[in-house]
């Protein structure tokens, strides 16, 4: 052993850390399963020490013995130490200065004077404290610079030689001060790794370097582990809450120390345990869970929870301001806290457990903990909580429940995990699996049941995973629930669980079911894969569904049937191989704010009578109907947008109904909305455009209430009545059509009242193919073509319309069509106010017709329209007066009009039935020639506009086109596939 001397030995100097719990070492020291092992330590931390030095003798009559504490059991872990009661070697035990040398205590050391008598230090020993009742020592702050501290505060090597008496007090001086001061710290940690707990606790408080050392967190970890055998320190900091946390990144300067003096509580079941007897540690072993459980219940009785042995055994805090104090008071203990057992691995099976109290258990194991340890039975539920489980807890394990499928012993109302009435215990990080293929794996029922359920694995169950019922509540976290032979998780009977962040999937039934009048919160869970439905609702259940992510179901995202309700708001609803939502049955939800999109059917799909509130969602990229409304179907939608389908928008069909409002609908593959066989529902507000085909398009029947909606830029007509359909279409803005703004055709009805239907590339009304709808007060304006065009035996009735400024006619009726105008005003048109053609005929009556280009009312020959009380007045006839002045009637035309005259053939210049010449060309530029009269008729001149082979003698502008256009073009057609 070296000297003692300070002056004639040299070793490495200590490094003041922050902290002050962990000394600095110049090497890495790590876990050594020899703990003699030498460790490069540096040298001793100076610090004034306290008062007293509990636990460790400093009077002259007893000298200082660290095998104390360490008699007697602990294996080979707990090695005998040498004592070191006498003096190191080559240490002096006389000095001439002795008669007017003193001894010094540890603490006297610390004094600015170093001649305190050994009376003084005697007087001051071990008779304030016995060694096992510790008092908390206040602490002393290292950053000191009083100069009073004298030599003492010098580095080591700098320190002067200090002479002893040869007195027996001074042999036991000279001990004290070698331990506290001169031993190297690597000898001292050496030592102390032999150590336990509360033997370190005591060494910590003789001196500011003992503490250091005591406090070494390399020596706690593998005293930590040796005991809880956890990779990492686990945290105890409020009643049912338990984390892991790294050591960088705890908040405490000694992590494994601190976990330690937070669980040091605990009961340990670790079997081959029970009989091993350690000084220097209060735990208790058992081989089994229930005795463990037998055991906390006669310990703690009703009301206490920790033991006097086990305080006061750790009742010891450091000397130093930045230590961890092992101490259990008031501050540090959760209120509440009941029994904590500790499960370490095995396997054990067969115990019944039923937890009534306030006790915790917990596995404890490296690795993954929850696989280590594993409780199994095979009839009867595995652990069961019951009344007076109000801070029960289970963690870290795994719970199996495997009933022989041989016994006859029914177990269809046993379970893996039952949580009962009156009760709210928290299972956390288990591993839970069932093979019954009744009942569910984890049940939680009654009045009163309130667990909380956290970061839990229930998979490949051979049942439902979780059944929360009769009137239960609870909170469901961070769970892992998948790969069930039934449903996920069942609520029914007024049960209300809270379930967040669960992780739902790969179900062979449905993610979620909630029936019964089952109810719940559910936020924020992943539910994805599953056979049926990711989130069913049934006979009465009312969940509220918040922020999910419900998707790539095998059926449909959300299933609503049998009079289910249910709230679902802001959930991500998508890639679902059926609907999205499925409404059915009189069933009532509300689907609010949530995005259903690239469905492989349709976003919402209401059928059987179902009802529900469909707001503020956005609905896109489905492969069929954003929204689908049959069978008598009465839903509200609104607030929605339903956009960029590779379908229709919105489909009701089937006697459909639903009020269907301020919706915005646009760049849909097919018709923004559709209507047909017997359904009526009413539009009202909507923004309809963008459409790839149509924008509302009425079918086979279809009727309902077209209301104050705008209908804009659709490539075919804003909107298609065909096949009996009738719908009212009132106070709608229609433009932008590239196909005319309204088109109604074969046998389709409508009443068309105060619209504003303008700016279409065509028609602003086509009547077509015995179609015989009503319009009134609309109107019709602006149009590239014509204003209405009614034609191929089309009908109608026209009253009180303003038509004005159209390019075409303001009413054009050809083929056999019969319409009947009553009181319009068709005026401002750039070509004629009415005109009628090929063989059709009509009846007007008290018409105001004025203004118009071309002239009022024209009429093709065999036209004979009845004709009573019309005003027809201040047009500008710029036919008439165009022929009168000899001019080619292209010039007022070219080729995008066609005004009403006489024209004619040419047989000289071998004209066709589709060429025509205006009167004036026929006297000019045909003059001599044979010319036949063919009609009075809409044309524009083929001569005038240089088609012919001769060049027109009237100066008209050369076009390419070679026919005369006796009708506006015809609009197309919707042939919008049925999908039922």
């Amino acid at each position: 052993m070296p000297s003692a001397s300070f002056t004639s030995r040299s070793y490495v100097r200590r490094s003041r850390r922050k902290g002050g719990n962990r000394i600095a070492l110049p090497t890495t020291r790590t876990s050594s399963a020899d703990p003699c092992e030498p460790q490069n330590i540096p040298g001793p931390n100076f610090a004034l020490a306290p008062s007293a030095a509990p636990g460790v003798s400093t009077s002259s009559s007893s000298p200082i013995n660290l095998n104390a504490p360490n008699t007697s059991g602990g294996g080979a872990s707990n090695p005998v130490v040498p004592s070191t009661s006498t003096s190191p070697p080559g240490t002096s035990s006389s000095s001439p200065n002795s008669a007017n040398s003193s001894h010094q205590s540890p603490y006297d050391l610390r004094k600015k004077s170093p001649t305190i008598s050994h009376d003084s230090w005697a007087a001051a020993g071990p008779s304030s404290s016995t060694p096992h009742q510790f008092q908390c020592i206040p602490s002393i702050s290292n950053s000191s610079t009083n100069s009073d501290m004298g030599c003492f505060l010098l580095p080591a090597r700098k320190r002067p030689r200090r002479i002893y008496s040869t007195s027996t007090d001074s042999t036991v001086t000279s001990a004290a001060h070698y331990l506290q001061y001169e031993m190297p710290d690597e000898v001292l940690l050496t030592i102390f790794s032999y150590l336990l707990e509360q033997d370190l606790c005591r060494l910590s408080l003789v001196c500011k370097r003992f503490n250091t050392i005591a406090n070494d967190t390399e020596l706690w970890k593998r005293l930590y582990q040796s005991v809880y055998e956890y990779d990492i320190p686990l945290f105890n900091p409020e009643v049912c809450k338990f984390h892991f946390v790294k050591p960088e990144d705890s908040d405490f300067a000694n992590p494994w120390k601190e976990s330690f003096r937070q669980l040091y509580r605990g009961i340990h079941v670790r079997p081959g345990y029970q009989e091993r007897k350690y000084k220097g540690r209060s735990i208790s072993y058992f081989n089994t869970v229930q005795a463990a459980l037998d055991y906390a219940d006669e310990r703690t009785g009703t009301s206490t929870t920790l033991t006097p042995n086990s305080v006061n055994s750790l009742n010891c805090s450091s000397s130093s301001s930045n230590s961890s104090s092992m101490a259990i008071d008031d501050n540090n203990v959760p209120d509440n806290t009941g029994s904590l057992i500790f499960l370490h691995a095995g396997h054990y099976r067969g115990e019944f457990l039923v937890i009534d109290s306030d006790v915790a258990l917990i596995g404890a194991a490296s690795g993954n903990v929850a696989e280590s340890i594993v409780l199994e039975r095979e009839s009867e539920s595995t652990v069961m909580f019951v009344e007076g489980a109000k801070h029960a807890y289970v963690g870290h394990m795994t719970l199996k429940f495997s009933p022989d499928v041989t016994s006859t012993v029914p177990h269809h109302k046993h379970y893996c995990l039952e949580v009962g009435e009156n009760c709210s215990p928290t299972i956390d990080h288990c591993i839970i699996r069932s093979t019954s293929v009744v009942g569910a794996a984890v049940c939680v029922s009654g009045v009163g049941a309130i667990p909380v359920i956290r970061h839990c694995d229930i998979s490949d169950c051979e049942n439902v995973g979780l059944y929360v019922t009769d009137y239960a509540h609870g909170t469901y976290e961070h769970n892992e629930i998948s790969r069930n032979a039934l449903a996920g998780i069942w609520v029914k009977n007024f049960a209300s669980p809270i379930m967040r962040e669960n992780h739902i999937h790969h179900g062979r039934d449905v993610g979620i079911f909630t029936f019964d009048n089952g109810m719940g919160y559910f936020e924020k869970n992943d539910i994805h894969n599953n056979r049926i439905a990711g989130f069913e609702v049934k006979a009465g259940a009312n969940p509220t569904v918040v922020k999910c992510d419900i998707h790539h179901g095998q059926t449909g995202g959300i299933y609503v049937h049998e009079n289910g309700l249910g709230q679902f708001i802001e959930n991500r609803i998508h890639s679902n191989n059926f609907a999205g939502v499925w409404i059915t049955s009189n069933s009532n939800p509300t689907i609010r704010k949530n995005e259903i999109y690239n469905g492989h059917q349709g976003g919402v799909y209401i059928f059987g009578e179902g009802r529900g509130l469909i707001e503020h969602n956005n609905i896109y990229g489905n492969a069929l109907a954003g929204i689908q409304i049959r069978t008598t179907s009465d839903p509200i939608v609104r607030h929605n947008k339903i956009h960029h389908g590779q379908h229709g928008g919105i489909y009701v069909h089937e006697k459909g109904q639903g009020l269907i409002e301020e919706n915005e609908v646009y760049a849909n593959t097919l018709a923004g909305v559709w209507i047909t066989t017997g359904s009526t529902p009413v539009l009202r507000r909507n923004r309809i455009h963008s459409g790839k085909q149509v924008g509302v398009y009425f079918y086979d029947n279809g009727h309902g209430k077209l209301e104050d909606n705008d209908i804009f830029n659709h490539l075919y007509s804003g909107v298609q009545i065909r096949t009996g359909s009738n719908p009212v279409i009132r106070g709608n803005k229609i433009w932008g059509g590239q196909n005319g703004g309204v088109l109604v055709y074969n046998g389709g009805l409508g009443l068309l009242e105060q619209n504003e239907i303008f700016d279409n590339a065509m028609a602003g009304v086509w009547i077509k193919t015995d179609s015989n709808p009503t319009l009134k007060r609309n109107k019709i304006y602006d149009g590239r073509d014509g204003g209405i065009c009614i034609f191929n035996g089309g009908k109608g009735i026209l009253e009180e319309n303003d038509i004005f400024r159209n390019t075409q006619a303001g009413v054009l009726i050809s083929t056999q069509s019969h319409p009947i105008l009553r009181r319009n005003r068709i005026f401002d048109g750039l070509a004629a106010g009415v005109e009628i053609t090929n063989n059709a005929t009509a009846t007007l009556e008290f018409n105001q017709i004025f203004n118009n280009k071309f002239g009022g009312l024209c009429l093709a020959s065999g036209v004979s329209p009845i004709v009573r009380g019309n005003k027809i007045f201040n047009n500008q006839d710029e036919v008439e007066k165009a022929v009168s002045g000899g001019q080619c009637l292209y010039k007022i035309s070219s080729y995008t009009s066609f005004p009403m005259h006489d024209f004619y053939r040419c047989q000289t210049c071998n004209t066709t039935d589709r060429n025509a010449i205006c009167v004036n060309c026929i006297k000019t530029c045909h003059a001599g020639h044979d010319v036949e009269f063919i009609r009075h008729d809409r044309f524009f001149c083929d001569c005038g506009a240089g088609t012919l082979t001769n060049q027109c003698q009237l100066q008209g502008e050369p076009t390419q086109d070679t026919d005369t256009l006796y009708d506006s073009a015809a609009p197309m057609e919707s042939h919008t596939l049925m999908v039922n």
